[in-house]
C-alpha cells in the first residue's frame, strides 16, 4: 500500500494518507508516456508556416532578356527560385500536425506519469493559512511557503481545483515564481509532469485526481450507459434552457374566433341548368 505524508504550510507532518495502488503503485509504461508526450507536443503546433512558390510571387511575367545573343544564362522569369526574391522550392505550407491516440492509452499514460512522480508528491492539508485575512496573498508569501516545504530550489508543478474557494488567490500568488507552473487538476498532462521535479497539491485535489480514474462498480454495459448519460446531461440541459428561453420570448397569441363562412350569392346558389336556360333566354 502506497502512502503519502500530509503536511501543513510550515512543513510539519499533520497526518498520512494512503494512495490508490492502481494509479500510484503501477509500473510506469515509458513507451506510452513517450507516445502521449509526442502527441501533446505535435498537437500544440499551429502548422501555419507558409511560403510562396514561383506561381504565387508577385511579378515575373515578362522574360528578362532574349533567349540568345546576350552571353548570359537563359532566364524566363525574375521570380525563378534561383533568383533573389523568387519563389521557394518545396517550402512549408499550412498543414495539420495532430496525432491521434486512443482514450484508454492516454489515460494509462497519465497514470504512468503520476506513478513516476509518486515519490515527488508534496501534499498539504489546505492553503487556508495563506488565505487568512482580507488581503490578497503576495508572491513572497508563496515563495516562503515553498522554502518551508523544501521546494524552493526545484521545478514545481502546483495543481489546484479552480472551483475550490480561494484557488484563484493562490494561483495569483504563485504564478509569478519562475520555476513554478500552475495547472487545474482537469488539465493535468504528461508534459508538465515530465518537466517538474516536484508536484505540490492539497488533499482535496489529490482526492479529485483519484476520483478521475475511479472505475465503475457495475457491469460494462452499465458503465457505458453511465458515461453516456454524464456526457449527454450538459447538452440536454442547454437544449432545455434554450427551448424555455424561446418559449418565454414568444408573444402570447390570443385565440381569435373563426370567421363565419360568407353566405353564398344567390347566383351561386342557383343550379347550373337554371343558369344555362336563363342565359339562352337572354340571348333570344
Amino acid at each position: 500500500m502506497t502512502s503519502v505524508v500530509i503536511k501543513d504550510l510550515k512543513g510539519n507532518k499533520v497526518g498520512e494518507r494512503s494512495l490508490r495502488d492502481d494509479i500510484f503503485a503501477i509500473e510506469p509504461n515509458t513507451h506510452l508516456i513517450h507516445s502521449a508526450l509526442t502527441r501533446q507536443l505535435a498537437n500544440a503546433r499551429s502548422g501555419s508556416a507558409n511560403s510562396k512558390t514561383r506561381a504565387e510571387v508577385r511579378g515575373g511575367g515578362r522574360k528578362p532578356w532574349k533567349q540568345k545573343g546576350t552571353g548570359r544564362a537563359r532566364a524566363g522569369s525574375i521570380r525563378s527560385p534561383l533568383w533573389a526574391g523568387g519563389g521557394v522550392i518545396f517550402g512549408p505550407k499550412p498543414r495539420d500536425f495532430s496525432i491521434s491516440m486512443p482514450r484508454k492509452a492516454r489515460q494509462q499514460a497519465l497514470r504512468s506519469a503520476l506513478a513516476a512522480r509518486s515519490e515527488q508528491l508534496s501534499v498539504v492539508k489546505n492553503f487556508d493559512a495563506l488565505l487568512k485575512g482580507s488581503e490578497q496573498p503576495k508572491t513572497k508569501d508563496f515563495a516562503l511557503l515553498l522554502k518551508e516545504l523544501g521546494l524552493s530550489d526545484k521545478w514545481v508543478l502546483l495543481v489546484l481545483d479552480h472551483k475550490q474557494e480561494g484557488a484563484l488567490q493562490v494561483e495569483r500568488a504563485a504564478r509569478n515564481i519562475p520555476a513554478l507552473r500552475v495547472v487545474d487538476y482537469t488539465n493535468l498532462n504528461i508534459k508538465d509532469l515530465a518537466q517538474s521535479e516536484a508536484v505540490l497539491l492539497n488533499e482535496h485535489v489529490l482526492e479529485q485526481i483519484e476520483n478521475r480514474f475511479k472505475p465503475c462498480d457495475g457491469s460494462k454495459s452499465e458503465c457505458k450507459e453511465e458515461k453516456a448519460a454524464k456526457k449527454a446531461a450538459p447538452k440536454a440541459e442547454a437544449k432545455t434552457a434554450a427551448k424555455a428561453k424561446v418559449e418565454a420570448e414568444k408573444p402570447a397569441k390570443a385565440a381569435a374566433p373563426k370567421k363565419a363562412a360568407a353566405p353564398k350569392k344567390a347566383e351561386d346558389a342557383e343550379p347550373k341548368a337554371a343558369k344555362t336556360r336563363k342565359k339562352k333566354s337572354d340571348e333570344e
